[in-house]
């Protein structure tokens, strides 16, 4: 292994520099903001958790988790996502308080990467956690808040699309018959390796119907019209159901006057496998992949000890920059410029700025080895050099 060089960080790491930090800080208060508006109240966990509990319970693939040992021999984790360490707090202490329950956060999340390839091994997730209301109505709740945060966040150009799983897990367990069978269609769903999908098909010991079928089934993305092609496929009423809560759920979203910004994609699969109902993802233009996703998990909280219905959904902070078309211009910053005289002078007109709002930094001269070409690339100089008592101002 050759020597690492001083500025090397480790895969997947990033700093932030200061004028995407104050991008960064204004979009993730006008996102809060949203959020406590409609209810929810913000919460913090550990960024350490035992690997048995949440690292378990996150769905995030095992080589992806930062393992570490503590001094008693246990496996720790730094959490791979928010919805588990949020679960396992509603379940152990929350769930007792009050039903149900509306939870926000904004933290950081951490996923090992094996190399570089632009992925981020640490990034910031704002989103929110409905607990232990059952209802349609709180997945709708949780999209069009979703969109809310979208547009207050400053983006107008995205989309929500919109699956189900229990109509993929019935439609594949009425066609292949076999949970295995099931997992390897689902794997290229997810991959959205549609041509590795169709030629899977090609290959299985099928009907050619059951085979049209399949095929079939990857073309169910659009409009409201396409869920009446996808009750043609399925059979029996579990498929029915979860078509019928799509379509529940897109006329609550209407009551919201949200739906415009709401598709169909039923071949939708999360890599979260703890999802159980409705599923979304969220695409904005400019970037390449989701820039969030959500949707119900009614069995997660059962894992640890509490059963309880969910849904929610989780942003990316560092696609949603991406996404926006500029970056926030730099606070205004005033410069008091000032030599060892008149340092006093320069204090008492910094607190008196600062007092009434203004940014205000104080540059001693001495610590300036040219000062014309430092007043040329600061703005707002006011200085306090010499001997003058008349406030040396220029």
């Amino acid at each position: 292994m050759s020597k690492l060089l001083m500025f090397e960080k480790p895969v997947g790491m990033r700093d932030t520099l200061p004028h995407i930090y104050e991008t960064r800080r204004k979009l993730k208060e006008a996102a809060e903001q949203e959020m406590r508006s409609w209810g929810y109240r913000f919460i913090e966990t550990p960024a350490l958790e035992y690997h048995e509990t949440v690292g378990d319970a996150s769905a995030i693939l095992d080589r992806q988790l930062f393992k570490l040992l503590d001094q008693q021999g246990n496996t720790l984790v730094l959490r791979p996502d928010m919805t588990a360490p949020i679960a396992r707090v509603a379940a152990s202490k929350l769930l007792k308080e009050r039903i149900p329950l509306r939870l926000a956060y904004s933290a950081s999340v951490y996923r090992a990467q094996q190399r570089e390839g632009g992925r981020a091994a640490e990034f910031e997730q704002i989103g929110v956690e409905l607990i232990g209301d059952n209802t349609i109505s709180a997945d709708a709740e949780v999209i069009a808040l979703l969109v809310s945060v979208m547009k207050k966040s400053g983006l107008e150009n995205f989309q929500i699309s919109l699956g189900h799983i229990r109509f993929i897990d019935e439609l594949f367990r009425q066609i292949l018959g076999t949970e295995e069978r099931s997992e390897q269609l689902r794997r290229f769903l997810y991959e959205k390796n549609y041509v590795g999908y169709r030629e899977h098909i090609t290959s299985l010991p099928l009907s050619s119907i059951d085979k049209q079928r399949l095929l079939q089934f990857l073309n169910l993305s659009g409009g409201i019209d396409c869920l009446d092609e996808a009750i043609k496929l399925v059979e029996g009423s579990a498929g029915s159901e979860a078509l019928n809560e799509l379509k529940t759920v897109y006329d609550r979203l209407k009551e919201y006057n949200v739906d415009q910004y709401v598709t169909f994609d039923l071949p939708l699969v999360s890599h979260m496998s703890y999802y159980t109902g409705l599923v979304f993802e969220v695409y904005a233009d400019g970037v390449g992949a989701p820039v969030g996703n959500g949707g119900r998990y009614d069995n997660l909280l059962g894992k640890f000890g509490q059963p309880a219905g969910a849904t929610g959904f989780g942003l990316r902070v560092d696609f949603l920059l991406e996404a926006l078309e500029q970056l926030e211009e730099e606070e205004g910053v005033h410069c008091i410029l000032f030599s060892n005289e008149r340092r006093v002078e320069a204090i008492e007109e910094a607190q008196k700025r600062r007092a009434n709002g203004e940014y205000v930094l104080l540059q001693d001269v001495a610590g300036v080895k040219d000062v014309d070409t430092f007043t040329q690339t600061s703005k707002n100089v006011t200085f306090f050099v010499g001997k003058s008592s008349n406030g040396g101002k220029v």
